[in-house]
């Protein structure tokens, strides 16, 4: 009886340890993972699609970037993936960063974010650098990219809009424009076939910025692209929507151009739309 008890004590002992350590890993799994790594930064920008584009129709540029643990890798982050980390086109880097694999992400999100611990190499790299920015005052001024002009993108509905004496901006036919920040946008739709080489050829073909010709001056200003889209209250200034809501007539209409441009500001093709008072 004694020699039975004191394997029962062994057993209910081994089992609690058992279940302590299952304990122990469970927990150890549903914690984050945070270790500092080095990471390399190309000097050159990457293209990558949102989560949500699962047709690849609205390329985004990002970050091209290797981690030390997976050499030869190379991966595409969003421009502000890294925080406190502010990236340079046309700089290489190799960065100390603080990496943390989430236990628990947030839906539809990452597993993995990074945080800037020191800049450890920053160098300039001339042949990927931006050539020095001339004067644009004429459409003749803006240089193209090689193989350019070349119909990749759309304004989104044929580029027909409305707006009203408040400056609320819609499509021809009445339905409400996309926002972004609670501002207006001209979407662009990419129509390139996507058997087309320029399809996925990287920064040098997408609109990062816009040249815009302008029916009320002889300006041309550059305004930057916001997610595939550039916004109204950018294209145009302070006088021109005072003109619009103001000094139109009804049912007059405004030709506008757009030169799209890339990240080192040269044109990729021209775009129109037009804006009728309502």
């Amino acid at each position: 009886m004694k020699t039975m008890t004191i394997w029962r004590n062994i057993f209910v002992m081994c089992a609690a340890m058992l279940s302590l350590n299952s304990c122990s890993s469970d927990d150890d799994s549903e914690k984050d993972i945070t270790k500092e790594i080095n990471m390399s930064v190309s000097a050159e920008p990457g293209v990558m699609y949102d989560l949500f584009d699962s047709m690849g129709e609205h390329p985004i540029e990002c970050m091209r970037v290797m981690t030390e643990d997976e050499p030869g890798q190379w991966q595409n982050l969003y421009f502000n993936s890294i925080k406190g980390f502010t990236y340079e086109r046309g700089h290489e880097y190799e960065l100390r960063v603080k990496r943390t694999i989430l236990a628990n992400p947030p839906q539809d999100t990452s597993n993995r974010t990074y945080e800037l611990v020191r800049i450890l190499f920053d160098k300039k790299v001339e042949d990927v650098a931006e050539p020095v920015e001339k004067v644009v005052k004429t459409e003749a001024d803006i240089e193209y990219e090689q193989q350019c002009p070349i119909e990749k993108y759309a304004i989104a509905k044929g580029g027909e809009y409305m707006v009203n004496a408040d400056g609320k901006m819609t499509y021809a036919d009445g339905t409400l424009t996309p926002e972004f920040d609670k501002h207006a946008q001209i979407y662009l739709e990419n129509i390139l076939d996507k058997s087309h080489p320029l399809w996925q050829s990287g920064a040098r073909y997408m609109a990062t910025y816009a040249y815009v010709l302008s029916p009320l001056t002889d300006e041309i200003r550059l305004v930057p692209s916001t997610h595939s889209s550039f916004l109204f209250k950018n294209i145009l200034t302070d006088s021109e929507m005072a003109h619009v809501q103001q000094s139109m007539k009804q049912g007059e209409t405004l030709h506008y151009a757009l030169i799209l441009c890339n990240v080192y500001k040269r044109g990729i093709q021209k775009v129109a739309f037009t804006i009728k008072k309502k």
